[in-house]
């Protein structure tokens, strides 16, 4: 296979990379050894920074995420719910952080109106009672598998080839150029080489893994924070907590839901990405501080993800910048090879034009980037993800008949036949996690313990799904969704876990695959 550009990585920066890239006019083939946004661009909290986070600690982030949440919110409305946000302190917290704060975010131009605790407790009746201060800055939330999944479409409207399950595992380099990449499909264990003319490495917390295999050092550090789902949703804007960044100081509304997190703690390997029962504990006490109700509402997943941090002589976790890294690798001998890492959700347009920058004047290619002025169309490939989304379709009899797959989160049949649809469009298989991913299926309240059987047995139907690769799918999806809920299990909770426990592993046999996960 020949193009212009390989892009590895297919999390927000690297699918706003291809979009950008192919809007010049430029062919991408994009790769991901698992799907679009299975790494940190899946598993944040879904905030759009206003800024105000980072004004003590980076203000240059600040004015990034200002700027960049503003021009989202314009270009790609169908991704963002634009809930305004909070920041509150309790009687604990420091004064001198909270006389301070206003003044901070005046400095950055940075939206930011005391208000009433009064009014504050008004507009979100769930805050605790002794709050001393609060503000009201321009926070909203985003859906990032709908931004990343809309990206990837309009770069493959403009010619952008997508290659998921496919995991890049050398390059071959000659005379300070890579010439092409091995590539191996990890589904049919089939290899090919992939030649083209510039190399991007947008990988995240794998930065120094690809990185390594074209012969330069990243050095990373691997911060995983952890965050919680709550059954119901709690609040109606984003609420931080007002004093410097600690665990459990952010809960963030999304759809039916709210996300309490997150932490930071740092990790060695990437291969044990999971919340633990500690951080449950730890991240449900401080965030009962800002919020009581979270102490007594029920939780319905625990999951992690890791911050793609470049490692400094001066820092380590929380005290290392959230600005990203472009690294041209020039002078590590090599001209045709870019990595990007770091950063936040909130800047991946940035990041891209960046990276995209940079190529383009590799290839001669002068025509100017158009991601900042022009809007993001929403895609049939991303509209499924949107939470409550299926609910009101069905609700107001405006989604064709079809029986439901998905009671919790109301999918019907003929949403699946969409992302089924959408995903043959890419060359692929479904599979029950593919679609898992493209919808809201699985992530109610019981978690996959239905409605993955009904999906499976509905693909069967469609002729998708052959001999015994339905059970082994269930498995799969259902050990990924008992692996948030582990961490969580604890008092009432321990009769749900029955109920589910009795279902797949009595009736279906399931228990060797999810105890030993």
């Amino acid at each position: 296979m020949n193009t212009h550009v390989l892009i590895i990585g297919a999390g927000t920066t690297g699918t706003g990379i291809a979009r950008d890239l192919s809007l010049r006019g430029i062919q991408c083939v994009l790769v991901d050894k698992g799907d679009i946004n299975a790494g940190a661009s899946g598993a944040n909290h879904g905030l759009l920074h206003s800024g105000a986070r980072y004004v003590f600690k980076d203000g240059e982030a600040a004015v990034e995420c200002r700027d960049e949440s503003r021009l989202l919110k314009h270009l790609a409305p169908q991704c963002i719910e634009d809930t305004g946000g909070l920041f509150v302190a309790v009687e604990m917290d420091d004064d001198n952080y909270i006389a301070d704060f206003p003044g901070m975010c005046d400095k950055y131009h940075i939206p930011c109106k005391m208000i009433s605790t009064r009014e504050a407790r008004e507009l979100e009746p769930c805050l605790a009672p002794d709050l001393k201060a609060a503000f009201a800055v321009e926070d909203a939330v985003v859906d990032p598998f709908m931004l990343s999944l809309d990206n990837a479409a309009d770069a493959q409207l403009h010619g952008t080839t997508i290659m998921r399950n496919t995991a890049v595992t050398g390059f071959r380099k000659e005379n300070g150029q890579i010439t092409s990449a091995t590539v191996l499909n990890t589904r049919t264990g089939e290899t090919q080489e992939i030649e083209a003319l510039q190399y991007v490495n947008a990988t995240g917390a794998w930065a120094d893994t690809v990185s390594a295999m074209a012969g330069v050092n990243i050095p990373m550090i691997y911060s995983k924070g952890s965050l919680l789902v709550t059954q119901d949703r709690i609040n109606q804007q984003v609420i931080n907590r007002l004093r410097r960044a600690s665990d459990a100081d952010i809960l963030v509304p999304g759809g039916t839901v709210s996300i309490i997190g997150t932490t930071s703690v740092e990790i060695d390997s990437l291969d044990e990405i999971r919340p633990t029962p500690e951080e449950v504990d730890s991240i449900i006490k401080e965030g009962a501080v800002m919020v009581p109700e979270l102490e007594k509402t029920r939780y319905i997943r625990a999951y992690a993800g890791v911050r793609p941090l470049v490692s400094t002589q001066n820092g380590q976790g929380r005290s290392i910048t959230r600005n990203y890294t472009l690294k041209d690798h020039l002078k590590d001998g090599l001209e045709n090879f870019i990595s990007i890492t770091g950063g936040k959700l909130t800047t991946y347009r940035l990041m891209a034009e960046k990276a995209s920058d940079i190529i383009a004047r590799r290839l001669k290619n002068y025509e100017p980037c158009l991601t900042a002025e022009r809007e993001l169309p929403a895609s049939k490939k991303g509209e499924w993800t949107e939470p409550a989304k299926s609910a009101r379709l069905w609700m107001n009899k405006k989604d064709p008949k079809g029986t439901l797959i998905c009671e919790c989160e109301m999918v019907s049949e003929q949403m699946v036949n969409h992302i089924v649809d959408s995903l043959k469009s890419e060359g692929a298989r479904p599979t029950l996690r593919e679609v898992g991913n493209r919808s809201r299926i699985g992530k109610g309240p019981c978690q996959g313990t239905f409605c993955s059987f009904r999906l499976a047995s509905y693909l069967y139907g469609t002729e998708e799904l052959v001999d015994t690769e339905g059970l082994e799918q269930v498995r799969e999806f259902v050990n990924e969704r008992w692996k948030g809920f582990m961490p969580l299990v604890r008092d009432k909770e321990l009769m749900r876990v029955e109920l589910q426990e009795s279902f797949l592993c009595g009736l279906f046999g399931l228990e060797k695959e999810i105890h030993d996960t």
